[in-house]
């Protein structure tokens, strides 16, 4: 069935768990997604960024919808990381449930003043906002942006930003980074500060760059009130490196032969994620 963000996260956010926001590039992902949720009786957010929605164009919306509608989980469609109002209006006017807007990049105020702008117009058509505040590392050049450094959340500026904007979640730095870290570099997660921030913001919390974080950590953040956690890279990386084995090895080029095996290697990977965030068999409180 499809839903809106707030709708989806409330319940995770009411019965500790996150909900996996899968960003998709393809209808091939798209449909292995929507299967491994079903499977695993776990809600779905479907995030789409605008680099993303370039290369699948507006027209796979309604077939994305369609599957929405029909499925036994419980999905939400999220344009990610939106960069402009203009950008957020083009989503919500697509059939989008759920729309973000990233104005972490810009100084406080004027932050908030874009995320409001954005939040009056999308809750006045039912449609759920998330806002960003402190920045996310960027470890390459592919899909979502980032910062070269991160500048963490301010637990006090959370309360501010989400008094005056009125968003429905919140994403915030703890660490993270979009994209795969090098050998060469750590990943660590400030928990001790999601817990300040959990313990003075009330809505759901949103941690992007979860891919290629240690399990232990994504766990524990989850406990701590992490209600959406966005997987990226993680899922990419399966189904493009079986895809490239596919071609490699068997010089297929029917798709019914190269993409099913692909999308197989990415299920296990998004099995994986949607136990870990304790999403499994979640559907069922909906």
């Amino acid at each position: 069935m499809l839903v809106n963000g707030k709708d989806l996260l409330a319940v995770a956010n009411a019965n500790d768990f996150a909900v996996p926001a899968f960003n998709v590039s393809d209808h091939a992902m798209m449909t292995g997604l929507f299967e491994i949720s079903e499977e695993k009786q776990s809600p779905l957010l479907v995030a789409i960024h605008p680099d993303e929605l370039s290369h699948i164009g507006t027209d796979m919306l309604p077939a994305i919808i369609a599957r929405a509608h029909r499925s036994s989980v419980p999905v939400a469609i999220h344009l990610d990381h939106g960069a402009t109002y203009e950008q957020v209006l083009q989503a919500i006017q697509c059939g989008f449930t759920s729309v973000m807007i990233d104005g972490s990049m810009l100084p406080f105020e004027e932050n908030i003043a874009v995320t409001k702008r954005v939040v009056e117009t999308a809750h006045a058509v039912g449609i759920s906002v998330e806002g960003e505040l402190g920045t996310i590392g960027k470890l390459d050049n592919y899909g979502e942006g980032g910062a070269a450094a991160i500048i963490y959340t301010d637990p006090d500026e959370a309360v501010k930003f989400v008094e005056e904007t009125g968003v429905d979640s919140l994403a915030i730095a703890i660490g993270t980074s979009h994209g795969i870290y090098p050998s060469t570099m750590k990943p660590e997660l400030k928990l001790g500060l999601l817990k300040r921030i959990k313990e003075k913001v009330s809505i759901p919390l949103v941690l992007h760059g979860g891919s290629n974080n240690p399990d232990g950590e994504i766990a524990e953040a989850v406990t701590l009130g992490v209600n959406k956690i966005n997987i990226s890279s993680d899922i990419k990386v399966a189904y493009h490196d079986k895809m490239r084995a596919v071609l490699a090895d068997l010089g297929e080029r029917e798709p019914n032969s190269i993409q099913p095996p692909s999308v197989a290697a990415m299920k296990v990977v998004a099995a994986q994620k949607i136990d870990l965030f304790n999403a499994a068999g979640k559907a069922a409180l909906y």
